[in-house]
């Protein structure tokens, strides 16, 4: 119901054909007018072989320069959401926002862990947009896209209320913003990592400042759609010494 959380446990994900796509551009976000200026666009898609017994991804049909690349895989899953709140508008494949969505963050692999907040009773939840490996930013506008198999598991954090998507797997605790400039996802992501520590760690302002000026981290999850995502993370490490001052408990 509004107000619980869902907790999206990705438990494997494993390719099941021996190609995926991309493209040859690069989205206008990624570049400098200049740059861009210099460069002849080329949307052509790029054909990638899949070796799912090595885990190594190639090109079809490289240039000269590129016909020895070989790219370890990391499967993730782009697109993870709910429905979104009353009175917001249909949403389209390609967005995302608090109710999660097309997110394209490379790190919701598997042994992953996705919290969204619930809008609507019964969630509504949607999956897919499998990527065989996809770079920090989605910077071609799309990732290695291609079909996977899927297992996961939805468990359910009763009146738990969050702002933004948040996420978790073995190495660290992730706060993703999601929104029109890498400014405003910058804010909402650091902001939404604040108010998790100091909830479920029961620091003060000084204490959680003191920790993320010390030890946090960011990647640029998306640049190529409406929305850009900025993720601000904390090591699981950082916070072994620290007491947990609230635990969820997680119906499945």
């Amino acid at each position: 119901m509004p107000g619980d959380v869902l907790a999206i446990t990705i438990k494997r994900l494993r390719l099941n054909r021996d190609w995926a796509m991309s493209d040859k551009g690069f989205v206008s976000r990624a570049l400098t007018p200049d740059y861009r200026a210099k460069i002849k666009p080329d949307w052509s898609d790029i054909r990638w072989h899949l070796d799912i017994e090595k885990g190594m991804a190639s090109l079809e049909k490289p240039s000269d320069a590129l016909k020895n690349l070989a790219v370890p895989v990391r499967p993730m899953l782009g697109c993870i959401g709910v429905a979104p709140g009353f009175g917001s508008p249909p949403i389209a494949a390609q967005d995302s926002g608090d109710f999660g969505g097309n997110m394209d963050f490379n790190l919701l692999g598997e042994g992953s862990t996705l919290y969204l907040g619930v809008n609507q009773p019964g969630a509504l939840l949607y999956v897919g947009d499998g990527h065989a490996l996809q770079g920090d930013g989605e910077l071609n506008g799309n990732a290695l896209e291609t079909s996977m198999d899927i297992e996961f598991t939805v468990g359910v954090l009763r009146e738990k209320n969050i702002g933004t998507p948040r996420a978790e797997n073995a190495e660290y605790l992730m706060a993703m913003g999601l929104a029109g400039s890498l400014d405003s996802a910058f804010r909402e992501a650091t902001s939404e990592l604040a108010a998790w520590l100091q909830s479920d760690y029961g620091l003060s302002d000084g204490d959680i400042a003191a920790l993320l000026g010390s030890s946090i981290q960011y990647n640029i999850s998306e640049v190529a759609d409406r929305n850009v995502g900025v993720v601000a993370k904390v090591p699981k490490r950082i916070l072994g010494s620290l007491k947990l001052a609230v635990s969820g408990s997680v119906l499945k």
